[in-house]
């Protein structure tokens, strides 16, 4: 089961005090970063987000950087085997305005074809969503979005109405705001391994919020 497999090499950790990016806390922590050393379990990982669009007729792969890029790799070359023919992978950079654009003359390459878009972790969907309408942009067909994880309960709707969205596995991960974790409250120590919680490490923190 791929919750096991994440579990067993870190990318998944429960049952810790954790600090998210948006700076509410939590007890259940995604760390993708975990995954891409494990060669053949990246490739397995990325065999199984290709699977749902085996018999799709898909051109290309496209990916936001930097989290999509070596899953949107891995799932082309997925495709790629299946079907015995060359898909391409390419990816989307961000840029100041927190928009994304599709450059290196990736966009010529995909222009009028047919792509999937990849991605890690799902949260709110912003950046699959930008990446999309980029994309539409050229233009070119989004046949769907092949997700790692989503954890915000996004939809394909959600994505600028994409035909389909597959994600290998949902989570729904409980936040609280500092002043109102429960951890806090019981001065369970934050991880700082993972996440915001890093800074704990910079500032002497052991618990508590984090500014």
């Amino acid at each position: 089961m791929v919750i096991n497999l994440l579990e067993h090499i870190g990318a998944l950790i429960i049952n810790t005090h954790v600090v998210y990016t948006s700076g509410k806390h939590g007890s259940t922590y995604v760390n993708k970063d975990a995954i891409y050393p494990h060669t053949q379990i990246t490739a397995a990982i990325c065999k199984a987000m290709a699977e749902p669009f085996f018999n799709e007729a898909i051109d290309a792969v496209l990916a936001p950087a930097i989290g999509g890029v070596l899953l949107g790799h891995g799932i082309a070359a997925a495709l790629s085997a299946h079907q015995k023919k060359e898909i391409i992978s390419v990816y989307a950079e961000s840029t100041l305005d927190k928009t994304f654009v599709i450059k290196r003359g990736y966009d010529q390459l995909i222009a009028g074809r047919k792509v999937l878009v990849a991605e890690d972790i799902l949260t709110t969907g912003g950046s699959v969503r930008k990446v999309v309408a980029a994309a539409r942009n050229i233009p070119c067909e989004i046949i769907g979005v092949s997700a790692l994880c989503n954890r915000g309960g996004v939809t394909a709707d959600d994505l600028g109405a994409v035909p389909t969205l597959v994600s290998l596995f949902n989570l729904t991960l409980e936040s609280w705001e500092p002043s109102d974790c429960p951890l806090c409250q019981k001065q369970v120590p934050i991880n700082s391994a993972v996440g915001k919680g890093q800074n704990t490490k910079r500032y002497g923190l052991t618990f508590g919020c984090l500014d």
